[in-house]
Formats: structure tokens, sequence, C-alpha cells
């Protein structure tokens, strides 16, 4: 008689196929905390992801459940018109800064004001991964990019855009929290934020996003290790992780 036991296997929602981002990347760690989520919460046959312009456009290669593409920074208008249509569904948007907080500002700030029951999973990694490593709106003041060598200069590039606490005054936005995966310890309560953020669309509670602050190692010129150790050290300073908005 066999005494193993299963301590870990992959999950249903994830397929088989590599991730193909950098070494380091947090898009790989989120992607399988949402692929646990959707089996946990036994709602793989009747979740739909948004995918946005991207790092992560190719989504749909990993996840094991219905995705489909939206435009550059139009995942929330997409995201509406699903859930709008499809009531029972739920739908939830992934999109990155250069995504999310650029070209789709509109987008989001009109969604979250009509109160949409989405989920919105934003990742933060202060740069435009896909293309190159430039200045995005979340940059951090004196970051170096592609497009500021020589460092955000807050004269000529304003200042870092704290997207959470930007959307936590509209009404119709009942959850914002802002998480990290640096860590075993962050990555467990990350987990647990997202599954929140999924539970409060299904309960029909409103409009959730959860910010995950997410290494670049790439574009940054840092190893995994110190891309980690920057945003423990540097980027949550600015982007302070927790909850920044929860209506009971």
């Amino acid at each position: 008689m066999s005494t193993e036991k299963t301590i870990y296997k992959k999950p249903t929602s994830l397929t088989d196929r590599p991730f193909t981002y950098c070494w380091g990347c947090g898009h790989s760690t989120i992607h399988k905390l949402i692929a646990e989520i959707v089996d946990e919460l036994g709602i793989r046959e009747t979740i739909i992801g948004v995918a946005p312009v991207g790092c992560a456009v190719f989504a749909y290669d990993f996840w094991n459940f219905d995705v489909t593409e939206a435009a550059h920074g139009r995942a929330p208008v997409v995201a509406t018109a699903i859930k709008r249509v499809h009531p029972g569904k739920t739908v939830f948007c992934y999109q990155g800064d250069g995504d999310l907080a650029s070209i789709g500002m509109a987008e989001i700030i009109h969604t979250a004001n009509r109160g949409e029951n989405i989920t919105v999973i934003f990742i933060n990694n202060t740069n435009y991964g896909m293309t190159g490593g430039q200045l995005a709106p979340t940059s951090l003041i004196g970051q170096v990019t592609t497009t500021s060598p020589n460092g955000r200069d807050v004269k000529n590039y304003g200042y870092p855009i704290r997207v959470s606490e930007l959307l936590a005054q509209f009404e119709g936005v009942k959850y914002l929290e802002r998480v990290k995966v640096t860590d075993a310890v962050s990555v467990i309560k990350a987990k647990k934020v997202i599954k929140k953020a999924f539970m409060n669309q299904i309960n029909g509670v409103g409009f959730s996003m959860v910010e995950v602050l997410a290494s670049c190692p790439a574009n940054w010129r840092k190893d995994p290790i110190e891309s980690n150790e920057m945003i423990d050290g540097e980027i949550s300073k600015y982007y302070q992780v927790g909850v920044i908005k929860d209506v009971k």
C-alpha cells in the first residue's frame, strides 16, 4: 500500500505550455496564483479573462480557460461588455501599468466609477515591459528607463501615479488592495487578496482591483534577487502594500 501523499500539483487551469516570460518576471507567479484560485473556486468553465497589450498578451496560451484580447488599454471596456451580456460569468482583466495607467487610464477610471462588477488584476512593474523598458506613468522618481536615461525628472515627466489611490475616491469602487510577490509570505498573501477580489464579483459586491508590485529584471537590468530587493526596499515605499479601500 502506497504511503505517498500529493503535496502539490500543477493547477488544472494552467496549460502545459512553458511560460515565455523572462526569468524572475512576476507574471509567471501571478498567472499561477490565478490558476490555483480558479481551480479552488470551481469556476474554470464560467470564467473569462481579458488579456492586455503588453508582456501578458499571450496569456491565453498559459491559462486553461476562456481568454479574449482587447485593444491596448481597452480591457475594462471589453470586460464590461462581456459581464453585462453574461452576468453569470466571472470576468476579469489582467493589465500591466503601461496598458492600464497610460493609454487605458480613461477606461479604468470610467469602469471603476460605474462600479462594474468585474475584477481587475493590475501588474505594476514601473515600466513598459514588452516594448523595451520605457518610462511608464508608474516609474519612480529618478528611475532610469530607456526614455529617461538620466532618471525620471518630475519637472519634465511629472510624478508617478498611484492608480489605486486615484480610483479609491470613486463610489463605485468597492475593493482595492496592493500586494507584492517577492517571497513566500507575500505570495501567500497575494493569493488571498486576489481570491477575495474574485469572491467579491461572485457575490455581486462590485468593482474590485488588486495591484501587484512585480519585478521586471530584464528592463531593470538586475537579477531576480536584486529585483525583488528593489520592490521590498524602494518601490513598496512609494506604492505601499495593504488595503486601500474595502467597502463592507
